[in-house]
């Protein structure tokens, strides 16, 4: 994962195969396919359905929470996704041997300035930072500050999440100047379920595209 010209985008908690369609077609760069917990979990063989339709130049990410390695190492077999991502308390010996095989995204729930520290000594091949919410392992749609970030010089990529929206996420990126930027809920008409409208606006929000 290299630094580029202007932030990946990454949409998460696909079920549909046509909003995986309409996601490509409006170039984003990765899919988030939830195969842990939550509205939007998916099983193995609807994420192998949606995961075929990622062409190459787009990558599909599997969404874990507190699996263990060979779930984890199964999960990809079957559906091909090419990145983890891990949303639970995973311990770092786990990542580092899911990074020998495919790269890792590690999220973590920023509730304060201080938790930013935790994420120097984590092996993983970018930071997925999301709000903190109790009993959440993401996708409620809240926000945290993003000052917080302000002169921290993080040595991995960063995807920004936590209530991201068509009317907030190129402020968000110009204060963070994120790798990527991460959102579900900001972009549904119901959990699981894109809107082909929000998800346009996102992306030219971002882009600095004028509205269609």
């Amino acid at each position: 994962m290299t630094a580029g010209a202007r932030p990946r985008i990454k949409l998460c908690g696909f079920t549909r195969p046509e909003d995986v369609r309409t996601a490509i077609d409006l170039g984003v760069d990765l899919i988030g396919l939830n195969l842990a917990r939550g509205p939007r979990r998916i099983d193995l063989e609807r994420a192998a359905t949606l995961a075929r339709l990622v062409p190459p130049g787009a990558q599909a990410a599997a969404l874990f929470v507190d699996a263990d390695e060979a779930t984890i190492l199964a999960a990809l077999t079957r559906t091909r996704c090419s990145v983890v991502q891990l949303h639970g308390d995973e311990p770092p010996e786990l990542a580092e041997r899911l990074r020998a095989r495919v790269p890792v995204i590690k999220a973590f729930r920023i509730g304060s300035a201080a938790d930013l520290a935790r994420l120097r000594s984590y092996p993983a091949d970018a930071v997925l930072l999301d709000a903190a919410v109790a009993g959440s392992h993401g996708g409620t749609g809240v926000a945290w500050d993003h000052r917080w970030l302000a002169g921290v010089a993080l040595d991995v990529p960063v995807f920004l999440a936590g209530g991201l929206h068509p009317g907030n996420v190129a402020a968000a990126a110009r204060t963070v100047r994120p790798w990527a930027v991460d959102a579900a809920s900001g972009v549904e008409s119901a959990p699981g379920i894109k809107d082909p409208a929000l998800m346009t606006a996102f992306v030219r929000a971002l882009r600095g595209d004028p509205p269609g």
